[in-house]
């Protein structure tokens, strides 16, 4: 299959003029506003609609705040009667009253089938391969004909109605069907029923898409905005917004809004589905990641507030403080959810690190003292990390002062190390208030570090996958780099090597079947894309190492697929373009999801997208300038290439 070529004929859809588009749905909402007979023979519509008399359906769905969605679809003869049997019946729907049709704010979707291939559901799958069974959400419709009746999942449904999977259509449309009326079910015993369902066809299809947006049109790709190429505007705009939605929806004690279900309106995590106002769960290692957020946006802006969201970020952190001796030095570690995790005074000493450079703000030097002191602490005379200081499901609870192996690999996380070993190479490195602290944070990590590298992937090489999760080492080797002497080469080749691998384990421009894949990450080729800004911390990090050692040729290489990363990301920007299907559109602007066709916000859903984009952001001449030299060495090459056959 050529991609490449794919692509390019799918992205000539949104290169066309969509002046007519507009007009049509002006026209549409007018009948919809009044009952008036539509009129739209004089349009030229063919070049944007390929119309199928009575085969492919047409279909309106109607979006407004706080509203559920109204839809209706059909198939008729000719285009006008088609939309025109649809306007008449969304009126005569009870529900229709509760729009205003007259408002620009009620948004329009057109979407019409484009095309239809029958399929063997048993077979369907979302991950396996990229073939003519495989459902991709946002792109894939499923056309079910169900003793007799057609019923219709379309293409831009998974968005809206936020799934990501294809159990979730399958039950939807069993439902819809009544063949699951009075039964108790799971999703997947739903799907696994309407897949064995006698009567029944199914077909994949494909759609086009438009929706209206104020006085204009936007054609959708996966229910949301195309971004066609990489921009350094849109990433910093997305920054922007990112941070300012963390502030927005921060609350009063100075923790952020944890999560946030756009299509639901509420903040139910799903993950902890369970908890409940006023119980709801909060992570506070991804609190700090949101701080650490702030701090950037106050770099980038010297807005005051940023600062004061950061500094309530901080508060909050150290109301959970506790502090305890260690060798008659005091030390300090955060309790939360009845846990102390390596992780979770790392990160904190990151933050404060970060806080202090950007206010110059001393006070909370003895918390950074106490976290280091207390970091170094959980060190094994090896120099293994120990995960957990207190776990409420080990020695009842207690300080686990020792730990076990087996109780130390039980407890072991890919994460907490690096974040640890940042905090700490941010005190060796900016901090300069306690010689003697600073030394010994030197020595341990030392220890720590080698460790890590050499040893961690004996002993825990059962625990590593094939796409690299280790972006806050990489972030820390780069950090202690500039401790002269501290690094071995050793680490400095695990940064790259991560690197590499995390390029290697992304799709490309001639392996990608879809457009919005390209710079994505995956474990396996044929799952579905990972747009993944934690490791792109560790993707830009090495970028930077690499500049910093003077490989300037290595340090551009990752910069470009830092931006092939960043442009994939884009599609998690939620904007007042595309957050049409949000109950909340207000809310929702700003944030940044989970994936490209779920519309959950988590704080680190933001978070680590903002970090990564503004340190690429900082990079932008950096980069121009390291083209340039590429550039200039590729001449001298190809220069010195002719003079040597010449010659």
């Amino acid at each position: 299959m050529n991609y490449i070529k794919q692509n390019d004929e799918l992205r000539s859809f949104y290169k066309k003029d969509f002046s007519e588009i507009k007009k049509l749905i002006t026209r549409i909402r007018h009948s919809l506003l009044t009952g008036e007979k539509l009129e739209i023979a004089d349009l030229k519509l063919d070049d944007i609609i390929d119309f199928k008399p009575n085969e492919y359906y047409f279909y309106i769905s109607l979006f407004a705040e706080h509203k559920k969605t109204l839809r209706f679809g059909s198939k008729r003869s000719t285009l006008t009667k088609v939309l025109s049997r649809i306007i008449e019946k969304l009126r005569e729907k009870e529900r229709f009253k509760e729009f205003d049709i007259e408002n620009p704010d009620t948004r329009i979707l057109l979407e019409w089938i484009i095309k239809r291939q029958e399929v063997n559901i048993r077979n369907a799958h979302c991950n396996k391969s990229f073939n003519d069974t495989r459902f991709e959400p946002g792109i894939t419709g499923i056309e079910a004909i169900i003793d007799g009746t057609v019923y219709n999942w379309m293409p831009t449904d998974s968005p809206v109605l936020n799934t990501m999977d294809l159990n979730t259509p399958l039950a939807k449309l069993a439902n819809r069907a009544g063949i699951t009326k009075g039964k108790k079910l799971k999703i997947s015993e739903k799907a696994k029923l309407l897949k064995h369902y006698k009567d029944a066809k199914f077909y994949f299809t494909e759609s086009r898409a438009v929706v209206s947006y104020k006085d204009s049109c936007i054609p959708l790709y996966r229910g949301n905005i195309l971004y066609d190429e990489f921009s350094f505007d849109t990433l910093i705009d997305i920054f922007s917004n990112g941070t300012k939605w963390l502030v927005d929806n921060m609350l009063e004690d100075g923790r952020f809004t944890y999560y946030y279900d756009c299509t639901c309106d509420n903040n139910i995590d799903h993950e902890h589905p369970s908890r409940r106002p006023p119980d709801l769960y909060y992570n506070d290692l991804r609190h700090c990641g949101g701080g650490i957020s702030l701090i950037h946006a106050y770099n980038y802006t010297n807005d005051e507030k940023f600062l004061i969201a950061a500094k309530k970020a901080i508060d909050w952190t150290i109301a959970q403080t506790r502090f305890h001796d260690i060798e008659g030095k005091e030390a300090a570690y955060v309790y939360a959810n009845k846990k102390v995790k390596l992780g979770g005074v790392g990160i904190p000493l990151v933050m404060l690190m970060r806080y202090r450079e950007a206010s110059k703000d001393t006070s909370y030097d003895r918390y950074i003292e106490g976290y280091a002191r207390h970091l170094i602490s959980r060190l094994t005379p090896d120099g293994e990390f120990m995960g957990y200081y207190i776990h409420p499901s080990f020695h009842n609870g207690e300080p686990l002062d020792t730990m076990t192996d087996e109780e130390r690999k039980t407890m072991f996380s890919f994460y907490y190390p690096g974040e640890a070993l940042l905090g700490l190479a941010l005190v060796a490195t900016e901090y300069d208030k306690n010689e003697e602290l600073k030394q010994k944070v030197i020595e341990k990590s030392k220890l720590a570090m080698d460790w890590i590298i050499n040893k961690r992937p004996e002993l825990y090489a059962d625990l590593f996958t094939e796409l690299p999760s280790d972006a806050w080492l990489m972030q820390a080797i780069e950090q202690w780099a500039k401790l002269e002497g501290f690094l071995d080469q050793e680490a400095i080749d695990f940064v790259f090597n991560d690197a590499d691998i995390l390029i290697e384990k992304s799709y490309k421009k001639n392996d990608s079947p879809y457009i919005d894949f390209e710079g994505g990450m995956y474990y396996d080729y044929g799952d579905h894309y990972f747009p993944d800004g934690a490791r792109c911390e560790g993707l830009v990090a090495a970028a930077y190492l690499a500049h910093y050692l003077k490989k300037d040729e290595l340090a551009f290489k990752y910069f470009e697929a830092c931006k092939k990363a960043a442009h994939t990301q884009f599609q998690l920007a939620i904007n007042e373009y595309n957050n049409f299907a949000h109950l909340n559109p207000k809310k929702s602007a700003g944030g940044i999801k989970f994936k490209v066709t779920r519309q959950w916000l988590r704080v680190d859903s933001i978070q680590h997208v903002v970090c990564f984009f503004k340190r690429l952001y900082n990079a932008q001449g950096l980069i121009e300038s390291l083209k340039t030299t590429k550039t200039k060495n590729k001449f001298a090459r190809i220069k010195n290439l002719a003079k040597s056959y010449k010659n």
